[in-house]
């Protein structure tokens, strides 16, 4: 299954428990800091998510949102 993930950047603190957690390497930090003065998670790698929302469930910000694409019927 292909997943997809959008990280808001001005939501997150660049905790890095998101790239801690993600089996696949999908994520990492942003050169550039926000808005708050953090590094952000960015999503380099996004051909290799899986859409198994890990991310998502660790990040105390919720700056994570993640969706997965729909098996097409045969």
């Amino acid at each position: 299954m292909k997943g997809k993930i959008k990280i808001h950047a001005e939501l997150c603190k660049g905790c890095m428990y998101c790239i801690d957690t993600c089996p696949f390497g999908v994520i990492g930090i942003r050169k550039r800091f926000n808005k708050s003065g953090y590094f952000p998670a960015v999503a380099e790698h996004i051909e290799k998510c899986t859409g198994c929302a890990m991310c998502a469930r660790v990040c105390p910000e919720i700056a994570i949102k993640v969706y997965r694409e729909k098996k097409k019927p045969r």
